[in-house]
């Protein structure tokens, strides 16, 4: 069972309100509730959304409701959260509507208990709120986090920075990646999208000058969190060990391969025809190289190689995934 718990706050009684956090919150509902082919991933997400006085979000009931998501054993808990956050020398907290100082918000010394002491097997936190990344942190002993196994937390700053917004506002720059990350951008060869991926893409996405995104973890391996459509069909994938039986191995090529060809290379009869069987085989060696996993050897495309007589051989990604095959890890 995967629980996801979404919460977004624009409305603020005392504190100046925002514009794009209800907006994020729906827009992670929305890709985490259904993987690419429609099939459930989190079915039905505890979606709770501040956007006026009459749906204000009070501490009470954000509280309670984290209670209620990391109080049961489910495959997977997630925690989404965008909304004010704020700093002191007594840690950091997450601002509720009612908020009129900052440390009256939850505090995330509070909700990293309820995380930690959580019979989940996999508990994520996800915070797109200024200064969430001191989340996990024990504020007398600097630079050390105590997170418990099975935990893993997703930031959209640092301890001191900010969570920005899209220019022209509306949306978050932290969530905007995060769900392109979620959508696909961060999924492996097999459509697999984890925590480790989905920061990677974040990571490199805003670069050294922008917001610092942090993350941090305590597991044994990660989980998936969504499947997108894979930018290779399984079935080809798991034929690279038939024309790559092991490492360093070269795919020795020749004219019959490759149906494309010019007319004067059509008369020529000293260069053999196409071949439908080897075309079809050749088809699904232009699709590795497609996603980085062959490359022609000697030459600067495929179809230069086959014309060539020359061959094709892994990448290092490629002799990655060959050896994810060849141990039955996929």
């Amino acid at each position: 069972m995967r629980k996801a718990l979404i919460v977004g706050i624009d409305y603020y009684e005392a504190i100046s309100s925002l514009s794009g956090c209800v907006n994020d919150a729906k827009s992670v509902a929305t890709i985490l509730e259904r993987n690419f082919d429609g099939t459930v991933n989190f079915k039905n997400p505890n979606l709770i959304l501040s956007t006026n006085s009459e749906s204000s979000v009070s501490k009470k009931v954000l509280k309670n409701s984290i209670r209620n998501l990391f109080m049961s054993e489910s495959e997977i808990a997630l925690f989404y959260f965008a909304g004010h956050g704020y700093i002191e020398d007594t840690g950091g907290f997450l601002c509720a509507s009612e908020s009129t100082t900052g440390d009256d918000g939850l505090s995330l010394n509070e909700l990293m208990a309820i995380v930690n002491s959580s019979p989940a097997k996999n508990k994520i936190i996800i915070l797109d709120s200024c200064h969430s990344g001191i989340v996990g942190n024990r504020v007398e002993s600097d630079n050390l986090a105590e997170i418990k196994d099975g935990v893993t937390i997703l930031t959209a700053s640092t301890e001191n920075g900010f969570a920005e917004e899209v220019p022209g506002g509306g949306a978050g720059v932290f969530t905007k990646l995060l769900v392109s990350a979620l959508n696909g951008a961060a999924a492996n060869l097999v459509g697999e999208i984890t925590p480790g991926s989905v920061y990677a893409h974040i990571d490199q996405s805003l670069g050294p000058w922008s917001q610092r995104p942090i993350f941090k973890t305590n597991v044994q391996t990660f989980v998936s969190l969504r499947k997108s459509k894979p930018p290779i069909l399984l079935s080809d994938l798991q034929a690279l060990t038939t024309y790559f039986p092991k490492e360093g191995f070269e795919f020795n090529l020749d004219p019959s391969y490759e149906p494309e060809r010019s007319d004067e290379q059509d008369r020529d009869s000293s260069i053999p025809k196409p071949d439908l069987k080897k075309n079809a085989i050749f088809a699904t060696l232009q699709k590795y190289v497609k996603v980085n996993l062959v490359r022609p050897k000697g030459a600067p495309h495929m179809w230069h190689a086959a014309m060539q007589s020359k061959s094709c051989e892994l990448t290092l990604l490629g002799e990655h995934y060959r050896q994810l095959l060849e141990k039955k890890l996929i």
